[in-house]
C-alpha cells in the first residue's frame, strides 16, 4: 500500500513558548497565521525557602525537546511534512537567571524564576549606594532597583554559591536568562552553542542601556558583574541558531500593536500589559517600566513600550489546584464560580482568585486593550475585567500570540523570509468582544469596597526563618491575603510583594 501523501502548507515556522508554569512548542502556517499543532509540559516550580522561586535549567531544556518531539509527531499523524518548518522563534520567561558551565553545558545553580524575592537585602543594600539626585540604575535601564531583574538575581548567586564563584574564577561560567539557556544548549550547548539574547530580554537584566543597547560597563561595576560572562546582544529577528524574542514583546508583536500608542494585556502566570511608545523612550513617574519593545532586523529600529505588571494571575489557579485541592484541572474554576452562593467557601475563594487579577489589572490600565494568554479562554474572567475596569476587553480568537509573535519574529528574519511584517500583509485575526454587563457606578463601588481591603491589610508583614537572614516584605501575602481580604470583602485582593503597585501614566489618551 504506497505511503499517505504528504500535505503541502507552504512555508511553517515554529515557536518554542517557555513560561513559568509550562513549555511548549507550536506550528503556525505562515501565510495564514494558522496554528497547526502543538504541544505543552507543565515544569516545576521548587520553594526551597519563604520567598524563593526555583525551577531545574535541565527539565526546561528537556521540556522543550519533548514538546518540539511530540509536536512534530502530531504534524506527522496529520500529514504534515516537518521539513517545510523553516524557523523557529523563541518566546521565554524573561527575568529567570540561570549560570552554567560552559564546558560542560550543567547549570551550576538552579533558575532563580523572575518571581523570587530572595534579593530583598541585596537590594536594600544596592539602594544605598545610588546618589539620591542621580539615579543613573533607572536612567540608563528604564528600570528600578528591585528583586524583579536579572542583576540581583546574579549578584546574589556570585555571592552565595561557590560553583558559579569558582566558574567564574575559572573563566567556565555563562549568565543568560531562559533565552539564553536554550539558544545556547540548543545549538550545540558545549561544542559550539551560540551564547546570545535579545535586546528585549537584554532590557530586563538592570546591566543593558536601553539607549546605546550595549551591555553598560558603568551598570556591571555597580553591581559588579563580570561582562565576559554576559551573552551577544542582536535584535529579535535574525538568524543565530534560533530566534529568540522575550515572551511580552513577543506578544505585543502577535497581536500586532505595531503602531505608537497601541496596548495589549497577557493574562499567564502573571499579567503583563505593554504599550507601545514608538521610537521614543518614554518615563514614567508612576511606576510603570520603560522597556525595549522589539528590534526586528539587525539594521531595523528599535521599538520602545512602558510596562504595567500584576505578579500573580494564572498562578493562584495553580495554587487553587496544587495547593487547596479546590480544582482538580484549570478549567474547573469556571464551573465552581458559576455555581457560587454565600454558603459555598470554596466558591467564595475560586472567585476571588479571578476577581483578584481584575482588579490588579485595574490599577495598571484604565483604557481599552487587547488581551490574550492562557487565562482568556476563562470567560468568566473575560467579563469580570470588563465589568470591573468599565470598558470593553477584545480578545483574539487564537490566543497564543505570544508564540505567534515569537513566530512572526523568526519567519521575517533576514535569511528566512517566509513571513512578512508589512500591515498589508498581516492575516485578519477574529476577535471576542466583551461588554461590560454592570453600570458605571456598580463597577466603581466594587472598586473602591476592594481598594479599602487592600489598605487594611497592607500592613501584614511576615519574616523569613532566622537561617535566611533576610527580612522578607510582605513576601508570604500573596496567597494569605487573597483568602482574607476575598471572605472578609467578598470581593478579592491585591497582590502585595515588596514591588510597585503600577498605575498607568496619562500617557495613553
Amino acid at each position: 500500500m504506497a505511503a499517505a501523501k504528504k500535505a503541502v502548507l507552504g512555508p511553517l515556522v515554529g515557536a518554542v513558548d517557555q513560561g513559568t508554569s509550562s513549555t511548549r512548542f507550536l506550528v503556525f502556517n505562515s501565510k495564514t497565521a494558522e496554528l497547526l499543532s502543538h504541544h505543552q509540559v507543565e515544569i516545576k516550580q521548587e520553594f526551597p525557602r519563604e520567598g524563593w522561586v526555583e525551577q531545574d535549567p535541565k527539565e526546561i531544556l528537556q521540556s522543550v525537546y519533548e514538546c518540539i518531539e511530540k509536536t512534530c509527531e502530531k504534524l506527522g499523524q496529520l500529514n504534515i511534512d516537518i521539513s517545510n518548518i523553516k524557523a523557529i522563534g523563541v518566546s521565554n520567561q524573561r527575568e529567570t537567571t540561570v549560570v552554567w558551565d560552559k564546558l560542560t553545558g550543567e547549570p551550576l545553580y538552579n533558575a532563580v524564576v523572575w518571581l523570587d524575592l530572595r534579593t530583598q537585602s541585596t537590594v536594600e543594600n544596592l539602594s544605598k549606594r545610588i546618589p539620591g539626585n542621580n539615579n543613573f540604575v533607572k536612567s540608563k535601564t528604564g528600570l528600578p532597583l528591585s528583586t524583579y531583574f536579572s542583576a540581583v538575581k546574579l549578584r546574589w548567586l556570585l555571592d552565595n554559591v561557590r560553583k558559579v564563584q569558582r566558574a567564574v574564577e575559572e573563566d567556565r561560567a555563562l549568565f543568560g536568562t531562559i533565552d539564553s539557556w536554550l539558544i545556547w544548549s540548543l545549538t550545540g550547548g558545549a561544542n559550539g552553542g551560540v551564547h546570545c539574547t535579545d535586546v528585549t530580554n537584554a532590557s530586563r537584566t538592570m546591566l543593558f542601556n536601553i539607549h546605546s543597547l550595549e551591555w553598560d560597563k558603568e551598570l556591571c561595576e555597580f553591581f559588579e558583574i563580570p561582562m565576559k560572562i554576559l551573552p551577544n546582544v542582536r535584535s529579535s529577528s535574525e538568524i543565530y541558531g534560533l530566534m529568540c524574542l522575550g515572551d511580552q514583546s513577543a506578544a505585543l508583536v502577535g497581536q500586532m500593536c505595531f503602531q505608537d500608542g497601541q496596548a495589549k494585556n497577557t493574562y499567564g502566570t502573571g499579567c503583563f500589559l505593554l504599550c507601545n511608545t514608538g521610537r521614543k523612550c518614554v518615563f514614567s513617574e508612576h511606576g510603570l517600566l520603560t522597556t525595549v519593545a522589539y528590534k526586528l532586523g539587525r539594521d531595523k529600529p528599535v521599538y520602545y513600550a512602558l510596562e504595567g505588571s500584576v505578579a500573580i494571575a494564572g498562578a493562584v489557579i495553580r495554587w487553587l489546584r496544587d495547593n487547596l485541592g479546590i480544582i482538580k484541572t484549570s478549567e474547573e474554576i469556571g464551573e465552581i464560580i458559576c455555581g457560587l452562593t454565600q454558603f459555598t467557601n470554596k466558591c467564595h475563594i475560586a472567585f476571588a482568585a479571578l476577581e483578584a487579577v481584575c482588579f490588579q489589572t485595574r490599577e495598571v490600565i484604565k483604557a481599552f486593550f487587547l488581551v490574550d494568554g492562557g487565562m482568556t479562554n476563562n470567560k468568566i474572567l473575560m467579563q469580570l475585567q470588563a465589568d470591573i475596569l468599565y470598558i470593553p476587553v477584545v480578545k483574539p480568537s487564537m490566543p497564543e500570540t505570544t508564540a505567534l509573535g515569537a513566530a512572526m519574529a523568526a519567519g521575517a528574519a533576514e535569511g528566512v523570509g517566509v513571513w512578512s511584517l508589512e500591515p498589508e500583509d498581516l492575516s485578519a485575526v477574529t476577535m471576542e468582544r466583551f461588554e461590560p454587563q454592570i453600570n458605571a457606578e456598580e463597577s466603581e463601588i466594587r472598586y473602591s469596597t476592594w481598594k479599602k481591603a487592600v489598605m487594611k491589610s497592607v500592613g501584614w508583614v511576615t519574616t523569613q526563618s532566622s537561617e535566611s537572614g533576610d527580612p522578607s516584605i510582605f513576601c508570604s501575602l500573596p496567597l494569605g491575603f487573597f483568602i482574607v481580604s476575598s471572605m472578609v470583602m467578598l470581593i478579592g485582593a491585591r497582590y502585595i510583594s515588596g514591588q510597585l503597585l503600577f498605575k498607568l501614566d496619562n500617557f495613553i489618551s
